[in-house]
């Protein structure tokens, strides 16, 4: 394998000690014959930075780790493409990596990434296989959400479960590697290449969706996203947000939620096939809703998630007003090797 310069980017709001934590389980790999690991972590106006800045002097680490100081909090978008621009700068890496401060590399992970990338020229993004804070798996990837997958995870029925079973969002994945709609944001390794043709993340999404409409475009640009479980990384969920936290039951989601939602549907399908969208959404998830309250699982109910759903909805016309994508390339590659590989689906 040729040498290669892997560029990580970790973005971190009120994660400080995490952050540290994440860029200590990087060091190792830069031991990794073949490759040369630099890392950028951006504070999203958090006050993180002091933090990190004495950490990085504490461990020599400043060779290869910079810090920036975004001048405001925008989101997961906006701070990726700070740090993507940040790293290259300089010179255009061979992979740009996307890391969560809340989540460590195990050994080997960065490697096998890039390894799976150089051998697989068709595909412009590569995702790790996720473990738990407990070590258990979580072998989850996912498919793009649609009208069906809508219909699915609100009724939660079991007929209907298993009828619309293949547009279910979250995928449960083998221990093989296996192309994939989109990958958990966690750990993401992106060609610079892609970046090029399609931008980099949409900084309307403050956060959600962010990772699903990148994909969505790397796809339709004609590049593949893979699903790579040999390259294993530790995430603890729900520490930059509580809404993915599993250990303290469903919550209510917070309107940047709804608002990440309805531009992905908007964006990808237009306004009118969003309208339907909803329409059919809102009528699952109330239906859902009843079906627990009947049954005796409040507990299990999303705090005003109809409610919200419906609030935000591009129902109304105040909802439609969409800002156009925002998203800087930051990374242009210089001798492109991948151009895209057919249409998409």
């Amino acid at each position: 394998m040729r040498q290669l310069d892997i560029a990580v980017v970790i973005v971190t709001y009120r994660t400080g000690e995490l952050t540290v934590q994440s860029i200590s389980s990087i060091q190792a790999e830069r031991s990794s014959p073949g490759i040369n690991v630099r890392v950028v972590v951006v504070d999203n106006a958090s006050g993180d930075a002091s933090l990190v800045s004495r950490a990085i002097e504490a461990n020599g680490w400043s060779s290869w780790v910079t810090l920036v100081t975004a001048p405001k909090n925008g989101g997961f978008a906006y701070g990726n493409n700070l740090g993507i621009e940040r790293a290259c700068a300089d010179s255009v890496p061979s992979y740009v990596y996307l890391l969560n401060p809340d989540a460590q590399v195990r050994p080997g992970a960065i490697e096998r990434l890039a390894s799976f990338l150089e051998a697989h020229p068709e595909a412009g993004i590569a995702g790790s296989g996720i473990e738990n804070a407990d070590g258990t798996d979580w072998p989850i990837a996912f498919r793009f959400p649609g009208l069906l997958s809508e219909l699915n995870s609100g009724l939660e029925f079991g007929l209907a479960s298993r009828l619309l079973r293949r547009w279910a969002v979250a995928q449960r994945m083998t221990k093989s590697p296996g192309q994939v709609d989109w990958i958990c944001g966690a750990s993401m390794m992106i060609r610079p290449n892609v970046l090029a043709a399609v931008g980099g993340f949409d900084e309307n999404y403050f956060l959600y969706f962010e990772e699903t409409d990148f994909c969505y475009r790397a796809r339709r640009a004609g590049f593949a996203t893979w699903y790579v479980p040999e390259s294993r990384v530790m995430h603890i969920r729900g520490q930059s947000t509580t809404v993915t936290d599993l250990t303290i039951g469903p919550k209510r989601l917070p309107p940047y939620w709804f608002e990440s939602r309805r531009r992905y549907f908007a964006v990808t399908f237009g306004v009118g096939r969003a309208i339907s969208i909803d329409v059919i959404a809102l009528l699952a998830y109330s239906l859902g809703t009843a079906k627990q309250i009947l049954l005796g699982r409040r507990g299990a109910i999303v705090p005003c998630f109809v409610r919200d759903l419906l609030r935000h909805s591009i129902l109304w016309p105040q909802n439609r007003k969409l800002p156009p994508p925002s998203k800087r390339a930051g990374c242009i590659a210089r001798s492109p090797t991948h151009a895209g590989s057919g249409s998409s689906c």
